[in-house]
């Protein structure tokens, strides 16, 4: 592979870039995605610090000439981890306190945990390729295999959200597909459900992370892409079609991760978590 860097972390850091950009726009956080009241102290000056942070670590993910050990990459991957996990913790971790029983609540904090999955992933797979690795060879193993469980747990959640709100859900449906909205909405949701299961089992888990990456970019071309077309001067469209290219890239990262992990000449730790 040399200095390549796969295209689905690449991916991964444009939608980084997406969103930062969207932020610096708009001067704002990535409304529901990035929940802030607007009254915390200094909002709009954390905005752009935050959509920078995204923007300049999505560009280190995107740098088209790596160091042949790519740390700097991996340092913008790891970077975005921990941007999106601050997410979790500090703007959906006090909704989820408030609102335990809320559904809705937990789904919105497992898309951010996709983000923070994505980018443990891309880590885990640049590091075990670095020829001089930064950390010890555990140490993305171990993040790996946390970012495949995250996102299997997730995809359920992801799932279940789609039949618990599958009106909601089935609005978002273009209604010129063949079939009835709501078919589409909880043939999604079975489809979120079974790559889940997928990723938590090890049955199947190649095919049903690059169909999940797969699924994912279609939302923006079905659903996403429209909606902005037809009203691109929309926060919403925006914002909703950066959150879909950095999930779509977050799950290609760690589709990324599974393939070369299997790929490469794995330590019996490694052979039991992957096969």
């Amino acid at each position: 592979m040399g200095a390549m860097v796969a295209p689905g972390i690449r991916l991964y850091g444009l939608g980084a870039i997406a969103l930062g950009a969207v932020g610096i726009v708009w001067g704002d956080f990535a409304l529901q995605w990035q929940p802030v009241a607007p009254w915390f102290p200094a909002r709009t000056l954390l905005a752009y610090a935050f959509a920078a942070g995204l923007t300049i670590a999505g560009a280190c993910v995107n740098d088209l000439n790596p160091p042949k050990d790519r740390r700097g990459v991996a340092f913008g991957a790891i970077t975005l981890a921990a941007l999106y996990s601050a997410v979790v913790v500090f703007m959906h971790g006090p909704l989820i306190f408030q609102h335990p029983d809320s559904f809705a609540t937990w789904s919105g904090a497992a898309e951010q945990v996709t983000l923070v999955a994505g980018g443990l992933a891309a880590y885990a797979c640049l590091m075990q390729r670095a020829p001089v690795p930064a950390t010890p060879a555990s140490s993305g193993l171990s993040l790996g295999i946390a970012a495949v469980i995250m996102m299997g747990v997730c995809l359920v959640i992801f799932g279940v959200a789609h039949f618990l709100y599958l009106d909601f859900t089935a609005s978002m449906v273009p209604a010129w597909l063949p079939g009835s909205q709501k078919f589409w909405a909880a043939a999604t949701g079975v489809a979120h459900i079974a790559a889940g299961i997928a990723f938590l089992t090890g049955i199947q888990r190649k095919l049903a992370a690059f169909a999940i990456t797969a699924m994912f970019g279609s939302f923006s071309i079905l659903v996403h892409l429209p909606l902005l077309l037809a009203d691109p001067k929309a926060h919403m469209s925006w914002v909703m079609n950066a959150i879909n290219l950095a999930l779509t890239g977050a799950a290609w990262s760690v589709a990324t991760y599974i393939a070369s992990a299997q790929k490469a000449p794995a330590t019996e730790q490694l052979q039991r978590a992957l096969q």
